[in-house]
């Protein structure tokens, strides 16, 4: 009998023991798949960020592309100007931007660049190679704008951004800040944007910080006194 007795409890504990580690298994893949899961979010906002990103360099080609030559002309001149007061906004007076346009057959094909000085050396770059993906939020951030105003008829209405200057550094958040604020004053279009950015949403004259407790959306205006 006591043999018996001891025979199930030792079996009892293997039973036990494997289903431990079936839970602990289960409890690894499941952390495993929690985070491909969010990795691949990533990945799509990135591509859709991106995609974005082309479409107003497209936009911005094309309006180039199909305007006539005097007011291609002055159309590169405001674009240059806007998107090169927003990098030395941020950044510093050391960048620029440059349009360059090229007759190819019947078509004029323009190309983008920022020029960065480093020591006294121009150096030329396209947006997406010169430091980093600040720099390309920055210079995507007022080709949109430039467009909104340059296009005919304008387009009117606020500016809605999403996460304007994901990828700018904190140290120059403040000047991003500043940018945006002269952007509302010299346009007259007030700015609506979403931001995880605290700085930015503290910066804001009415902001709203919204969270979700328990699958419940709560919204609280933040003070910016």
């Amino acid at each position: 009998m006591n043999n018996q007795g001891d025979l199930r409890k030792e079996r009892m504990n293997q039973i036990e023991l494997s289903l431990k580690k079936a839970h602990d298994e289960w409890t690894r893949q499941d952390a495993k798949r929690r985070l491909l899961i969010e990795q691949m979010k990533k990945k799509e906002q990135s591509v859709l960020e991106y995609k974005e990103t082309i479409e107003t360099y497209e936009k911005a080609r094309l309006l180039l592309q199909q305007s006539a030559e005097y007011a291609r002309e002055q159309a590169k001149q405001q674009i240059e100007t806007l998107v090169t007061n927003a990098l030395q906004y941020v950044f510093g007076p050391l960048f620029s931007f440059q349009i360059e346009i090229e007759e190819q057959g019947n078509k004029a094909v323009a190309e983008f660049y920022v020029v960065s000085d480093y020591e006294g050396i121009k150096v030329k770059t396209k947006p997406q190679d010169a430091r980093g993906g600040g720099v390309v939020d920055i210079v995507t951030l007022a080709l949109r704008v430039a467009l909104m105003e340059t296009i005919q008829p304008k387009v009117e209405g606020p500016l809605l951004l999403d996460e304007p200057g994901k990828h700018v550094s904190g140290e120059y958040v403040y000047y991003l800040y500043e940018f945006l604020k002269s952007l509302s004053t010299m346009f007259g279009r007030q700015i609506i944007m979403i931001t995880h950015n605290q700085h930015l949403a503290e910066s804001g004259d009415l902001a709203y910080q919204v969270s979700i407790q328990d699958g419940i959306s709560e919204v609280i205006r933040i003070d910016n006194t």
